[in-house]
């Protein structure tokens, strides 16, 4: 949530009379906003206008924000669950903003990006790459909650490359013929007919969000294998 934060004796835990802008940079078309005023890109629009175009309206009083004075200095930090790769070039983006304006030299001083990247999120990100790149899988299965962000972004790096099916629990495989799923990057669930193929062999990759209980994955399994027809 965007927000302005006054410390000092509102808070009790900053040093008095210190103030801080929170900024939910949230759609990349915010973050290139941001990106643009910190390099003087776009000096013509004024607190108001950037305001609006932050949505900060709804949390802080305009008259608070002034961007030549609070995008001096800057610090980065992102959801846990995000993708580490699109962590990186806001990271970057922002850094490049910064050396636009004031130069190499006064980056240091001036950003400062933090690692909150969940590290078992991370971990199954980065195993999920590797898995991809290394095995023949035809068919991906991702099961974990549907409000869940990391495992959503599970199905997005899986949907890139393969079929995907982003599953809430074990009963959503129906069948070897139907299963109910939702699609990478929408909100509803949905039943796909005719998702394993039927002739030859498939080659079936399973991976959980970081939540995900190991029994809905040893429950996943077995589903799997009864598809499969194995003994």
């Amino acid at each position: 949530m965007s927000k302005a934060e006054r410390t000092g004796a509102e808070t009790g835990n900053r040093t008095a009379g210190a103030e801080r802008r929170i900024v939910d940079l949230g759609a990349i078309k915010r973050l290139e906003t941001i990106a643009s005023r910190i390099a003087k890109r776009n000096q013509a629009a004024n607190a108001p206008d950037i305001g609006e175009r932050l949505r900060f309206g709804c949390y802080i009083d305009l008259g608070l924000f002034e961007p030549d004075r609070d995008l001096q200095q800057i610090g980065l930090a992102n959801q846990t669950t995000m993708l580490m790769s699109e962590s990186l070039a806001i990271g970057e983006m922002l850094k490049a903003a910064v050396i636009d304006r004031y130069g190499p030299s006064e980056v240091a001083g001036r950003f400062q990006a933090f690692d909150t990247i969940c590290s078992a999120t991370q971990d199954r990100q980065d195993a999920v790459v590797q898995l991809l790149d290394e095995k023949p899988v035809d068919v991906m299965i991702v099961i974990g909650g549907y409000n869940s962000s990391n495992t959503a972004n599970l199905a997005r790096i899986c949907a890139a490359s393969r079929p995907t099916f982003h599953i809430a629990d074990p009963e959503c495989i129906v069948s070897a013929f139907e299963i109910r799923h939702r699609e990478a990057g929408t909100k509803a669930e949905v039943t796909t007919t005719g998702w394993l193929p039927s002739q030859g062999p498939v080659v079936i990759g399973l991976t959980s969000g970081a939540s995900t209980p190991d029994n809905l994955v040893g429950a996943a399994i077995a589903r799997l294998e009864a598809c499969a027809g194995a003994p």
